[in-house]
């Protein structure tokens, strides 16, 4: 067998992700925070681009409706808005203008930074500065505090920073006496009288080994001397639990009355005393889009308060065109120049991309809009993609961290996206987000003393003409955090 070597010619397309377009895709699917930390990254890497500091002109007066009209000229424009998923992408003039020589005129012209549209809502609800600046007191802190104002000896300040440090979140200790008398240096009988004295301390029920203890600590802190409470804690928290009413009432010789009327008592009880003091920080929402009902129609607004306005230094611009730069200087303005004209195409890209694929959710789930969620049809992204002509991956990345302020609430977009269960009478769908809200209003309103048990609730959608089946009921009903009937039910008072 002879080996020879040959040369063949082969013609073939492929999709090609060039960094500019690798960068417009990451863009489209970061959230409002994370958009501005990019922005500021680029501002800080790329000397070219500045921030506008001055935007009074880009502030729009007047009510929501005037604020929206930058948003109405886009339809009026009819802005192409490419497809980042589809493989043409790569060729669009889109992409090739933002890769061609620089267009002056088009980058410093005040009306084109007027063109890019900005809000500006005087009458958001903003969070309270204390939330802010001002710092809480942990658990531990607090604790300690107390300590130092009462009867603690050095000794047992010594021991109870050892008991202290070893709660966790809830407030629970979860090291045995022993454990703790093996590092403080103390035995067994000193550990516990210390745990006793901690476990007086605010707030009540602190430094308890379980639930039980936990809930006795607090009933006693609270003077609370029922027997039949301390009885239901000590040896029936599990059937407390079960809402076996019935039995709970035999085995102790109570009235099933008295049993409830115990038991509502348990429920003010605090089951996680560490809670009022966990250090988790307060995420606040902050819509990307604002949707506004003027008179009979539904207006789209973006919401681009805080993020920065970008512009072409124009120190850099005097630099490339008196010519006196050297050429090394004029090959990096250069390229930072496409880069920097690149990324606020993008970011205006995006700008346009969010806009039309809301103005496409509200038009397909009007009816939710105008009556809230037990009207939400089914949508899924093939629906959208077809209306403003993209890839679903596309209308993925939008919808991706992103929230909209609506009549109805403060929802993520995704939430629009619903699959549908079929209509007994071949109606429309209806979308299981809106069955959810009908198990929950259901559930809400009925009887106490005769819940409805998932099978009852089948039946009562099937009148409605939804067809859905028992265990469906269940799945939603553990989503909605809801206690099967028999957990529910309470006994006639």
């Amino acid at each position: 067998m002879s080996l020879e070597l040959r040369q063949n010619l082969k013609l073939s397309q492929q999709l090609v992700m060039t960094p500019q377009l690798q960068q417009a895709i990451k863009l489209l699917q970061l959230s409002r925070i994370e958009l501005i930390e990019q922005i500021n990254q680029e501002l800080e890497a790329n000397p070219v681009l500045e921030e506008v500091t001055d935007t009074s002109h880009d502030e729009p007066s007047g009510d929501r409706a005037d604020q929206a009209r930058p948003e109405q000229e886009w339809d009026q424009q009819d802005v192409a808005v490419p497809d980042l998923a589809s493989s043409d992408d790569v060729k669009t003039p889109w992409e090739k203008e933002a890769v061609q020589e620089t267009n002056w005129q088009e980058v410093w012209d005040d009306e084109y930074r007027r063109a890019l549209p900005s809000f500006s809502f005087e009458d958001k609800e903003h969070p309270n500065y204390e939330n802010i600046v001002s710092s809480s007191t942990s658990l531990v802190e607090h604790l300690v505090w107390q300590m130092q104002l009462s009867d603690f000896s050095q000794s047992d300040l010594r021991i109870g920073q050892f008991i202290i440090g070893n709660l966790d979140r809830s407030g629970y200790l979860k090291i045995s006496l022993e454990e703790i008398a093996g590092e403080a240096g103390c035995t067994v009988e000193e550990a516990e009288a210390v745990l006793r004295k901690i476990q007086k301390l605010d707030p009540p029920g602190i430094a308890a080994r379980d639930l039980r203890e936990c809930l006795l600590i607090q009933i006693d802190h609270l003077g609370i001397e029922d027997d039949l409470v301390r009885s239901l804690i000590s040896d029936h928290l599990h059937q407390v639990e079960l809402h076996n009413y019935q039995n709970i009432a035999k085995v102790t010789g109570r009235t099933p009355e008295e049993v409830v009327l115990a038991i509502d008592v348990i429920k003010g009880l605090e089951p996680r005393p560490g809670r009022a003091f966990s250090d988790d920080d307060t995420h606040y929402v902050v819509p990307d889009i604002y949707v506004y009902k003027v008179d009979d129609d539904y207006v789209v607004s973006l919401n681009e308060e805080g993020i920065p306005q970008l512009r072409i230094s124009s120190f850099y611009k005097e630099a490339m065109s008196n010519g006196m730069a050297p050429k090394d200087a004029k090959e990096f303005i250069q390229e930072k120049l496409k880069s920097a004209i690149w990324l606020v195409k993008s970011i205006h890209q995006r700008k346009k991309t969010i806009y039309k694929v809301t103005k496409s959710i509200v038009k397909f789930q009007r009816e939710f809009f105008d009556k809230g969620v037990a009207y939400l049809r089914p949508l899924v992204l093939r629906d959208v993609a077809e209306d403003v002509g993209m890839h679903e991956s596309t209308i993925s990345r939008v919808t991706t961290n992103k929230y909209v302020h609506t009549p109805q609430g403060i929802f993520e977009l995704k939430f629009f996206f619903s699959t549908g269960l079929a209509r007994g009478d071949g109606s429309a769908d209806v979308a299981a987000q809106s069955v959810k809200e009908r198990i929950k209003r259901l559930i809400a309103s009925e009887d106490p003393v005769k819940p409805f048990s998932d099978k009852q609730i089948v039946e009562i959608l099937a009148k409605d003409n939804i067809k859905i089946a028992r265990r469906t009921v269940a799945k939603y009903r553990d989503q909605l955090g809801i206690l099967p009937s028999s957990r529910r039910k309470r006994p006639k008072i």
